[in-house]
């Protein structure tokens, strides 16, 4: 199952699936980059370098919350 968000401007959909912890955890910082939300994907790159990669097997625990909090803020609305 996942959540679908819209754009109110343009009526664009986006879709968050609820194994977004999967996809974080196979590509790391690129499924962030991929969604849009540059601040984690480069927040990933220097938690990764400073942890010698232990962050990732933190971060997917976050993924899915972290990419619909950045629709919302955007101001996307949940469908």
């Amino acid at each position: 199952m996942s959540t679908k968000f819209e754009n109110p401007a343009n009526g664009y959909k986006e879709g968050v699936s609820s194994v977004a912890w999967l996809w974080c955890l196979l590509f790391g910082f690129f499924y962030f980059a991929v969604k849009g939300v540059w601040r984690h994907a480069l927040l990933g790159i220097i938690f990764a370098i400073i942890t010698a990669g232990i962050s990732w097997l933190i971060y997917p625990f976050f993924a899915k919350k972290i990419v619909e909090n950045h629709y919302r803020r955007l101001g996307w609305q949940e469908v």
